[in-house]
């Protein structure tokens, strides 16, 4: 009868560590799962998307010269009208006048300009 006790007491406190791993294992399966069907889409998505990435490619290889001559030549002028400037936003919309030139309104309800100091020196014309 002892040995029976025994042999009873020894097996049922192995059936606790049993099912522990039971359920690890059930929790790392679940994960694993989640994460192959999260690569899985992501591979479908990263196909789908490969030609319009190709095509952006393209395009930027396209547009990336022009881009980079229309900095080369406007740069400098864009920076020297944005020195004459306080803020872009109190200004209209730029104007080509009929014989081709161009004016840069103040907004009305602007607040009145105050130039640079290094501005206020000799004006030529």
């Amino acid at each position: 009868m002892k040995h029976l006790i025994l042999v009873a007491v020894l097996t049922l406190s192995t059936l606790p560590a049993v099912a522990q791993e039971a359920e690890a294992d059930a929790d790392t399966g679940g994960r694993d799962l989640i994460e192959e069907g999260a690569k899985l889409f992501l591979r479908g998505l990263l196909r789908e998307a490969d030609p319009a990435i190709r095509e952006l490619q393209d395009l930027a290889d396209n547009v990336g010269p022009a881009l980079q001559m229309l900095r080369e030549e406007m740069g400098p002028a864009l920076a020297e009208i944005m020195s004459r400037i306080d803020y872009i936003g109190n200004y209209e919309n730029p104007e080509i006048l009929p014989n081709g030139d161009i004016i840069i309104r103040r907004a009305p309800d602007a607040p009145a300009y105050v130039p640079p100091e290094d501005a206020l020196g000799d004006v030529e014309l």
